[in-house]
């Protein structure tokens, strides 16, 4: 599959840590797409992960996707069904829990300046979020292989860090 089969309007889900920003902002360098970080409007900036009241994070959300032209990156179930009915492809990214936990403490301990971060806020490593990665992780995974089961749209499920190179590769991206 390549970005031109998926659309103006990318989808992209996926573990916590498993590289769903980063791919995002390839996507847009490549494309021109306007990178949309949903971490970055559901949590307030300058914050310790501060989440924003429901209803304005819905707004940002909605928002968001009315535009003609974009890559989002994010979960938030609650809000994906207007997401999808918005979107023109989807992309799945489901590495290994032992990869998104590696790529969340070098995030922490490395990637300073990561893409997809809270303005004004710097990762630290928690134990609250090692659990997330390590515990919650399986029961969402198959989640996301339930929706992404469903989605009638142009998709691609990428399983592997090779699947993921092979991905960046064969549509000329750069991380």
């Amino acid at each position: 599959m390549t970005l031109s089969e998926l659309g103006p309007r990318i989808c992209i889900m996926g573990p916590s840590s498993s590289g769903k920003s980063t791919l995002a902002e390839a996507i847009a360098l490549s494309t021109g797409l306007k990178p949309i970080h949903l971490d970055q409007l559901h949590y307030l900036p300058r914050t310790d992960w501060v989440p924003r009241p429901a209803e304005e994070f819905a707004a940002l959300h909605d928002e968001a996707i009315s535009s003609d032209h974009w890559v989002m990156d994010g979960n938030y179930s609650r809000l994906l069904p207007q997401r999808l009915a918005r979107a023109t492809g989807f992309i799945l990214l489901d590495i290994s829990m032992l990869l998104s936990l590696f790529r969340y403490i070098r995030r922490c301990w490395f990637d300073h300046d990561r893409r997809g971060a809270l303005e004004g806020s710097r990762d630290r490593v928690k134990w609250g979020m090692i659990r997330h990665i390590t515990v919650a992780t399986s029961g969402n995974r198959r989640r996301y292989r339930a929706i992404f089961a469903s989605i009638g749209l142009p998709k691609v499920q990428i399983v592997s860090m090779k699947a993921l190179d092979a991905f960046y590769q064969t549509n000329g991206l750069e991380r």
